[in-house]
């Protein structure tokens, strides 16, 4: 039995927690803040709740497993799943508005052509069954094993099978990039290219430079669904820290790590700020790039040639609701509305600039959830913009958020109790990350720039989880990056993932 100390009580790292205090190992975890989530939190107010981060969730068959092979009691047992329908509303620049069902590909197509004309659904369908390829070409080494050693393989490689538009006496043209492949391949209608646009966009990737294996994203949201959790997805992080206690994690709360100790060139434990010496056998960090480093200072974590940190990703502009009047019954658990000017709002998110975009696209979340409300005659609504890292947030752009909210929420400023804010300064006090920036999911291609550093670093013992490592950002994601540290843990260096 290993005594292993874990940094940080993020998902990531509590479902790390959970599978290796499963496998005989005591654990226990040593977070900097009051309480246990990470980017998973909360905020209430006069009754009403609201998550702080992710409102929804993809692949429950990440947390399903962790459930399932860290104790009897299987994940519905512990938080209320709904998949939610629509998947989505989408309220384009020119008004025009579809409703996306929930995992039923053929329906997402008839959806898109009562929509936006004949031939829409097609080209959509067609465009799916190739990301479906590049899904299936990556999902293994992207989600499920380890990061390969010789990851230039995925660096060098686009899996996404674009295709090919021959020309005559002129170079073919062949789409590398999703913009482009937006252009090729969608028949030319803009809000089809916005719908595929606005999945980069919403993961703080520039769809304009993201690699055609981006593809994924849509597919992944398409098949598998979207479900939301009954109290808000704050439930889930709760579920997954009571099973920790279960399996007799320990947890020690408003405990800052001062550093990584090292002995005979290994992780040896960790020094909290109060001066206490934890000792370990292995340690875990689910902690952001530059607070990792800042625990072993001047020591080298990677090697020269592997996966350099993400850095520079965009962050996120949250805006709680409190509103007056009862949910309508008809109204979408999501809805995204468009932003009028995608170029603008791209230079604001990627050039050189800090200020939010004119009119930026923005989710709005409406739980149909009795529990996120004091009472049924009222409604809780959270509004989600990616924003530049580093973003500072003026009141005119809530007021402008507010104001494309309203095209998702009739009504919705005579309706307002009132509402709070939570900025990209907000998000990297929460999480150490720079400037707030929010971890995107792994992706093939692109040189690489889109994979995470893998789980294991240079020193022995020290292992990396959550949204900073691979498989990278979203709360699949970070379930699988706890599976993974955890497997290297117990079977060793050759372990290669689940099967």
């Amino acid at each position: 039995m290993a005594r292993i100390a874990v940094i940080g009580a993020g998902m990531g790292a509590m479902a790390a927690a959970a599978r290796l205090a499963v496998a005989g190992h005591r654990v226990a975890v040593y977070e900097r803040a009051s309480t246990y989530g990470g980017a998973l939190g909360g905020f209430a107010r006069d009754g009403f709740s609201f998550d702080t981060g992710p409102g929804l969730l993809q692949l429950p068959a990440v947390y399903r497993d962790l459930f399932i092979k860290t104790g009897k009691q299987p994940l519905e047992d512990a938080v209320e799943l709904t998949q939610v329908e629509p998947a989505v509303r989408h309220v384009f620049a020119d008004g025009t508005a579809v409703d996306l069902p929930n995992a039923r590909r053929a329906g997402i197509a008839d959806a898109l052509d009562a929509a936006l004309g004949e031939g829409s659904g097609a080209h959509w369908s067609a465009f799916m069954n190739r990301a479906r390829e590049a899904w299936d070409r990556t999902r293994r080494p992207l989600l499920e094993e380890p990061l390969w050693p010789n990851w230039r393989i995925l660096a060098d490689r686009e899996p996404y099978p674009a295709v090919v538009r021959r020309r005559m006496l002129r170079k073919d043209l062949s789409a590398t990039t999703l913009r482009e492949v937006a252009a090729l391949e969608l028949g030319g209608d803009p809000r089809l290219v916005a719908l595929l646009e606005q999945y980069a966009l919403a993961s703080g990737l520039d769809p304009r430079t993201a690699p055609a294996s981006a593809a994924v994203l849509p597919y992944m949201e398409q098949t598998f669904g979207t479900w939301a959790v009954r109290g808000g997805m704050r439930e889930l992080a709760r579920a997954v820290y009571e099973r920790c206690l279960q399996r007799k994690v320990a947890f020690e709360f408003d405990a800052q790590v001062a550093r990584i100790v090292e002995k005979d060139g290994r992780a040896a434990g960790v020094e909290l700020a109060e001066g206490r010496f934890v000792e370990a056998d292995f340690v875990v960090a689910g902690v952001a790039p530059g607070v990792l480093d800042e625990l072993l200072p001047g020591r080298a974590l990677r090697a020269e040639d592997s996966v350099a940190p993400q850095s520079g990703l965009p962050s996120r502009l949250t805006v709680f609701l409190a509103l007056r009047g009862a949910r309508p019954g008809d109204a979408p658990h999501r809805t995204v509305v468009h932003a009028a000017d995608r170029e603008a709002e791209l230079a604001s998110l990627f050039g050189e600039g800090t200020a939010v975009a004119e009119r930026p696209t923005v989710t709005v979340l409406r739980p149909d959830d009795a529990s996120v409300v004091p009472d049924a005659d009222h409604e809780a609504v959270t509004l989600v913009v990616t924003v530049a890292r580093g973003a500072r947030v003026t009141d005119a752009d809530v007021e402008r958020v507010m104001g494309a909210a309203g095209q998702a929420v009739p009504g919705l400023r005579d309706r307002l109790l009132w509402h709070e804010v939570r900025t990209p300064s907000d998000v990297a006090d929460a999480t150490g990350a720079d400037g707030g920036s929010v971890p995107a999911p792994a992706l093939a291609a692109a040189s690489g720039r889109l994979l995470h550093p893998s789980n294991s670093t240079l020193v022995p013992g020290l292992f990396a989880v959550g949204g900073w490592s691979h498989p990278g950002g979203g709360l699949p994601h970070a379930g699988m990056s706890g599976a993974l540290a955890a497997g290297l843990i117990v079977e060793g260096p050759d372990f290669r993932g689940s099967q």
